[in-house]
C-alpha cells in the first residue's frame, strides 16, 4: 500500500538521467521533466479514459515475475473514482500471466486508441485487486506523441480462455512468427523505488527480429524522456507482449533486456539512433486471451523507418 505520509519522487530518476546523457539530449529531457509531477485525474484526461476500451497493465504475479498483460472492455470499464485513483473494471483474462494477480504492488497502466493513435501512461500502486477489477492509486500521468502506432480498430470478441494456453521457457515455431510479423507489442519495465512502467513500441512488420532464441529491436526516436530504456538501465528486469489481431492471440514473454550501443546507421539500425535492445525470455505464455479482433486490416502505417535487411 503506498504510504501517504511518504513524498512522491518527481522528476528522472538516475536511469534516465544515464540514458539521456548517453544519448545526448539532456537539456532536451530536462524540458520535460514537469510531466513526472504528481498527477491529478481530471478534464480531458477523465474523459479521454472513459472513452477507452485497451489497456495493459504492468506487474508482477504471486511469485513475483513481472509481466504486462492486456485489460479490455467497454467504454466506461476505466473510471476515475478520484483525482488520484483509477478503477479497472476489468481483469487479465483466465489464462493470462497475470490473471488474480496481488494488490499492494506498483503498476503501470498504458492506455492506447489505436485508431486515434493516441496513448496516455499511468503509473502507481495497485492498491486493490479482486474478481471485479483494479484500483491503481495515480502517481505519474503523461501522455505520450502518436509516433510509432499502427492505425487499427478493434471489435470486442471471445477470448477461448485458459484451456488453449501454452507455458514454457523457449520461443517455439508459431511464437516465433507471430513476432516476427508484429507492427507492435507492449514493453514493462520497472525500477527498484520508482515502480513499474508499461510502454508501447511500434514499427513496420519485421522490425523486432528473432536470433537464438532471443529478440532484439532497434530503439527508434521519441520524446527522449527514456523512460523504458532508463529502467532497463537499472533493472534488467522485462516483459513483453505481442499481439495477432486478426486471431486473438497474444504471446506474453517475461524476462531480461539490456540496451546496446553502437554507431548510428549500423546494420539493423533502422532508427539510425545506434541503440538497439536485446531481450532473453525465460518464461512464456501463449494463447487465444485478447477479447478483442482487428475489425479489418490495419490502417498504413504513418512513414518512418524500415527494416533494414
Amino acid at each position: 500500500m503506498s504510504d501517504p505520509a511518504r513524498p512522491t519522487p518527481t522528476g528522472f530518476h538516475e536511469g534516465e538521467l544515464a540514458v539521456q546523457r548517453l544519448a545526448g539530449v539532456t537539456k532536451d529531457a530536462a524540458r520535460l521533466s514537469g510531466m513526472l509531477a504528481p498527477a491529478r485525474l481530471r478534464g480531458g484526461a477523465s474523459g479521454f479514459l472513459g472513452e477507452r476500451t485497451f489497456a495493459a497493465v504492468t506487474a508482477r504475479d504471486a511469485t513475483g515475475t513481472l509481466w504486462i498483460s492486456p485489460l479490455t472492455g467497454p467504454p466506461g470499464f476505466l473510471h476515475v473514482a478520484s483525482p488520484t485513483a483509477l478503477d479497472v473494471r476489468a481483469v487479465p483474462a483466465e489464462g493470462d500471466p497475470l490473471h488474480g494477480l496481488p494488490a499492494d504492488q506498483p503498476a503501470g497502466l498504458i492506455v492506447v486508441e489505436f485508431a486515434a493513435r493516441r496513448r496516455l501512461r499511468i503509473n502507481g500502486t495497485l492498491t486493490a485487486s479482486d474478481a471485479d477489477g483494479l484500483r491503481v492509486d495515480v502517481e505519474q500521468m503523461y501522455g505520450n506523441c502518436p509516433q510509432h502506432i499502427r492505425p487499427r480498430r478493434l471489435r470486442p470478441a471471445r477470448a477461448a480462455g485458459a484451456a488453449q494456453v501454452r507455458r514454457a521457457a523457449a520461443l517455439d515455431a508459431d511464437d516465433t512468427a507471430l513476432v516476427r510479423g508484429a507492427d507492435t507489442f507492449l514493453i514493462g519495465t520497472a525500477h527498484p523505488t520508482r515502480g513499474n512502467d508499461a510502454s508501447h513500441r511500434g514499427g513496420p512488420a519485421g522490425f523486432v527480429r528473432v536470433e537464438d532464441g532471443g529478440l532484439w529491436w532497434p530503439d527508434y526516436e521519441g520524446n527522449n524522456m527514456f523512460n523504458t530504456l532508463g529502467n532497463l538501465r537499472a533493472d534488467p528486469t522485462a516483459a513483453l507482449v505481442f499481439f495477432d489481431f486478426a486471431a486473438g492471440r497474444t504471446l506474453h514473454l517475461s524476462g531480461r533486456a539490456e540496451v546496446e550501443w553502437g554507431a548510428p546507421g549500423a546494420p539493423g539500425d533502422d532508427g539510425g539512433t545506434g541503440r538497439r535492445v536485446r531481450f532473453t525470455p525465460r518464461r512464456v505464455v501463449a494463447g487465444r486471451l485478447l477479447p478483442l479482433l482487428a475489425d479489418g486490416p490495419a490502417a498504413p502505417a504513418p512513414a518512418g523507418p524500415r527494416p533494414a535487411r
